[in-house]
């Protein structure tokens, strides 16, 4: 998301991801893969204060696909998974770890 207060983090994200696929590329060879995760909104200590607001939150759970904002141990199953044998064909890629975030509205039950 475009936040003023986040410019570094939102710059240095864009970045590593631009940044990945020429040492996947050059490390590949290796047997090293590089990828990068969009972990979305997650629960966090950067994401506490706003938590407090019911209707941000429910904002942002209404446009995630999985109907909930993510937790730290959501990400880390994906990193996880990168990161070992089942992941080692995927290189050089940003890998969306969002729950769906902005694929739009929550419709159905």
């Amino acid at each position: 998301m475009a936040n003023p207060l986040q410019i570094g983090c939102t710059v240095t994200k864009a970045a590593l991801a631009a940044l990945a696929p020429s040492p996947a590329n050059e490390l590949g060879r290796r047997g090293i893969t590089v990828n990068t995760v969009e972990p979305g909104v997650v629960l966090t200590d950067m994401t506490a204060a706003w938590t407090g607001f019911p209707e941000a939150v429910a904002g942002l759970e209404a446009v995630t696909a999985l109907g909930r904002i993510g937790e730290p141990e959501d990400v880390a199953d994906v990193v996880g998974s990168l990161a070992g044998p089942r992941g080692r064909r995927v290189t050089g890629r940003t890998v969306d770890a969002s729950g769906g975030t902005y694929l739009g509205p929550i419709t159905g039950g």
